[in-house]
């Protein structure tokens, strides 16, 4: 990773953790699930409120993390606001793959938008869980699962 693109990544990361967008219960959610990183000791619980026309109308995010998960928490829950459950599904296996590193950065760019300054987490594999945790609890919840989503 060039470092441009690092510092980007950084920067991005750092805002979103010092000022996290959707940090907040959402009033009549019909969906909600929890997860726990127990090697970070990231806890998030992800709550959805679906619409009429089966969009989300509303995406939020209770909990304590590190930067990285409180960040990728964040932009999340931006980026699924008004998005469908496919949508938001083939979002979730985008950035999953970005990850893994079963996609290449690049490419992902143009599918991903902003999401896709997390492709610099790929470098620290202890973080990845940090950064998915909260994707996985979001596909949790949208699922209706009841149980706590585990990175273990």
């Amino acid at each position: 990773m060039d470092s441009e693109l690092r510092d980007l990544y950084q920067q991005v990361i750092l805002d979103h953790h010092r000022r996290p967008r959707n940090f907040h219960p959402v009033p009549g959610a019909d969906r909600a699930a929890e997860g726990y990183n127990p090697l970070c000791g990231d806890r998030v619980k992800v709550e959805l409120k679906t619409g009429a026309d089966g969009r989300y109308e509303d995406v939020g995010f209770t909990g304590t993390g590190c930067a990285i998960c409180t960040a990728s928490a964040s932009m999340m829950t931006e980026t699924l606001k008004g998005r469908t459950r496919e949508e938001a599904e083939t979002l979730f296996q985008g950035f999953h793959r970005l990850l893994t590193g079963a996609d290449d950065p690049a490419e992902a760019q143009e599918r991903l938008g902003k999401l896709a300054v997390f492709a610099g987490v790929r470098e620290f594999p202890v973080r990845v869980k940090c950064a998915t945790l909260p994707w996985h609890t979001f596909h949790a919840a949208a699922q209706g699962k009841s149980e706590a989503v585990s990175t273990e």
